[in-house]
């Protein structure tokens, strides 16, 4: 007879609430605080009228959310895609609200989204899109407010079209409106690699932590793009074996391993890791389920669930994306010794360098590699261990140890602010 496996609730919003909850309960949340951070402070829905090359006008769909600024401004990316929904925006602010508290800086959470398929518009087009966005979402966005950042399909030129649209608004350069912006326009140094550096001290300390040698371990990428094959660059630094990357094409495997670096040439040359010399082609879930020392997943959301989490062989999972690992899989995982960094962790070096970024935009003063650098790895280390003495305290796995200490930040800020009026 067939085992049938429950069926997991994949909605975004819906598991970040139950995340919370289970943090909520081992902290003995009052149902009063429960009230205030279960739901979005602020949730802005919009319509953006862009004229088209043809002349023809199309009216796309955005959204802003912020869900929680008792520490800080908002702070989160704007993503464009045709898949972004009022849901996924809502699960992405909670957890950018999670995430900030986790390392302990003073951001908020918040999150954007445009319903659009940019690879369907022309340079033209997505400037006057992205404009528009700009000014309907204006009210709500500023240095002190909230303060957007790159997401999917978004990128420093995005930024800088934002940046642009707000100043000429105000009449004056406006350059912490937003991070991820180009250098010459205040951006930071370091902040292309911040999410991939982060990931990277994350994992030298769960391998102190395990006894694993990082020189040498085997390394699976799961997402090729700009924090999967930087980490895989840097990982390979560390004298570790990448013996598996992918992209939305699939993937490409060798037990021996191979230089990430020559792969993502070939990837930019050809369109995909596939056909990379000396590799053969897998599929992006049978990557997850390599025998390997580390496994980083760094593509989409909810690619390590019920049905493939009794699979995962990796000692190590470094969550570089945002939500790769369901609430059911982080029971599995946990049950079989699997070390998850959670997203809110592995992944909070982009967010990091970006409040680096802001913190230097105010001061109009800026700092070297070396410096931000300096300064990440003493903020992920830092974190790092105190997510790990939550977790040993509660006897559970990483993510709700990040929980417990974020949502206990946030509920303090809340408690001693008060309610208005």
């Amino acid at each position: 007879m067939t085992r049938t496996r429950p069926q997991e609730n994949l909605n975004p919003s819906d598991i970040a609430r139950e995340q919370f909850n289970i943090a909520a309960d081992l902290l003995e949340l009052d149902q009063s605080m429960r009230a205030v951070l279960s739901v979005p402070k602020r949730q802005l829905l919009v319509s953006i009228p862009v004229k088209m090359d043809d002349g023809s006008i199309k009216v796309f769909e955005g959204f802003r959310v912020q869900y929680n600024i008792a520490r800080g401004p908002g702070k989160g990316g704007i993503r464009y895609h045709p898949d972004v929904s009022l849901d996924e925006v809502r699960a992405l602010a909670a957890w950018m609200t999670w995430k900030c508290a986790t390392v302990g800086i003073p951001y908020g959470g918040a999150k954007g989204g445009v319903r659009v398929d940019p690879h369907k518009l022309s340079q033209g087009e997505l400037e006057r899109l992205t404009r528009r966005y700009a000014v309907e979402i204006s009210p709500i966005i500023g240095p002190h407010v909230d303060i957007p950042a790159p997401d999917v399909y978004t990128n420093e030129q995005t930024m800088a079209w934002i940046m642009d649209t707000i100043s000429m608004i105000t009449g004056g350069s406006q350059l912490g409106i937003v991070t991820g912006k180009p250098i010459s326009l205040g951006g930071s140094l370091g902040r292309a690699e911040a999410t991939a550096r982060g990931c990277q001290f994350t994992i030298r300390e769960a391998c102190k932590l395990l006894g694993i040698n990082l020189s040498g371990a085997r390394v699976a990428v799961q997402g090729f793009g700009n924090a999967g094959s930087i980490a895989a660059r840097l990982l390979h630094e560390d004298g570790a074996k990448i013996i598996a990357v992918s992209d939305t094409r699939g993937g490409i495997f060798n037990p021996k391993g191979f230089d990430p670096v020559a792969a993502l040439k070939h990837k930019e040359k050809k369109g995909s890791v596939i056909g990379f010399k000396n590799t053969e082609m897998i599929t992006n879930s049978d990557l997850l389920t390599l025998n390997c020392d580390i496994l980083v997943p760094a593509a989409l959301e909810n690619q390590i669930n019920l049905d493939n989490a009794h699979q995962i062989k990796a000692r190590i999972v470094a969550e570089a994306a945002n939500g790769p690992v369901t609430p059911g899989a982080d029971r599995v995982l946990f049950e079989n010794g699997v070390f998850d960094i959670p997203d809110i962790l592995a992944n909070a070096g982009g967010v990091t360098v970006s409040y680096f970024e802001w913190v230097q935009d105010q001061y109009g003063f800026f700092w070297s590699d070396d410096e931000v650098n300096k300064y990440l790895e003493k903020i992920m280390v830092k974190a790092f261990h105190e997510v790990n003495d939550k977790a040993t305290q509660y006897k559970t796995h990483l993510r709700t140890g990040a929980y417990c200490l974020a949502v206990s930040r946030v509920a303090d800020a809340t408690r001693i602010r008060g309610i208005f009026p």
